[in-house]
């Protein structure tokens, strides 16, 4: 029998068929007792007798792969790999799965509604009526809007769908791709050229972030930001200061440097801050557990 461990603190609770499956597949199943992101210190402690993982966003160093000895098998439960050392993974031989499909649609959704929200201002007239006061607030229509995608990948170009559809222009910054359809463009030209930017490239938290300081004063006054990818992209100071400012009429961030996120920025009215939920929806997590047990066994069984 194989020992599993499966971090991510919500797993198998809206469905019982990704625990279901791995049951059937005859797995000892060990699940994250704490109810949060796991620490370096407790991966290597809970990991250190098992065959499998389904992982979440913790930190899977180098260190913490060495403890896991017996360790032959890490199934993301999501997209991202960067939280795991694949350097150490490869001289453990351990292989690697991921989730890439599975939240596309709940992650361009909730891109899009957060540009909705900006443009209309929705959470600030619905924090002005529970202060008791009737107080509008003009806004704008995403139609005639040129929406700026950086990172045009499945979710990048789901995001793009969906604000065509709406009669936004779409252009898009990816060096990896060119899609018939779409105007490629620079990232400085990118920037200078759009109303709304939205935020969909891999990688973030090593280096110097993608958008900083120079990067967001090239954007154009009066645009928006939207950053569903990871946290790191944006420098949050910079940030901070060009919304404060006015630079910038607002941002939408769902990905932090450090989480949970405490900063300055929840001093801002022009900013909506969610708690990284872009796959938090019923059907896309679903579906990304099964994926993630299924590919789990058959790493181990294959």
């Amino acid at each position: 029998m194989k020992n599993i461990f499966i971090s991510t603190s919500s797993f198998g609770e809206y469905d019982a068929l990704p625990l279901k499956l791995l049951d059937e597949a005859g797995m000892n199943v060990q699940v994250n007792p704490h109810g949060r992101q796991l620490t370096p210190e407790e991966c290597s402690s809970l990991y250190r007798d098992i065959d499998g993982l389904i992982a979440g966003t913790e930190p899977l160093t180098a260190a913490v792969l060495k403890s896991a000895k017996n360790l032959k098998v890490i199934s993301r439960c999501g997209v991202g790999i960067e939280n795991i050392d694949l350097e150490a993974a490869k001289k453990q031989k351990i292989q690697i799965y991921n989730t890439p499909d599975a939240p596309t649609l709940a992650v361009a959704e909730l891109a899009l509604g957060l540009m909705l929200a900006l443009l209309r201002h929705l959470p600030r007239v619905d924090r002005v009526i529970r202060a008791g006061k009737w107080q509008k607030h003009m806004g704008n229509l995403l139609q005639g809007k040129t929406v700026g995608i950086i990172g045009f990948g499945r979710i990048g170009q789901k995001v793009g769908e969906l604000v065509r559809a709406l009669g936004a222009q779409v252009v898009y910054c990816d060096p990896a791709v060119n899609k018939a359809g779409y105007e490629r463009l620079s990232l400085d030209e990118l920037l200078a050229q759009s109303d709304i930017i939205s935020l969909h490239l891999s990688g973030g938290g090593k280096g110097a972030p993608l958008l900083g300081s120079r990067e967001l004063r090239m954007m154009k006054q009066g645009s928006r930001l939207v950053n569903c990818a990871r946290g790191g992209v944006v420098s949050e100071a910079a940030l901070y200061q060009v919304l404060q400012e006015g630079w910038l009429a607002g941002a939408a961030l769902d990905v932090f440097t450090q989480e949970p996120y405490t900063g300055p920025l929840t001093k801002l009215d022009n900013v909506i801050l969610t708690p990284h939920i872009g796959s938090y929806a019923v059907e896309s997590r679903i579906d990304m557990e099964v994926q993630a047990s299924k590919n789990l066994i058959k790493g181990l069984k294959g």
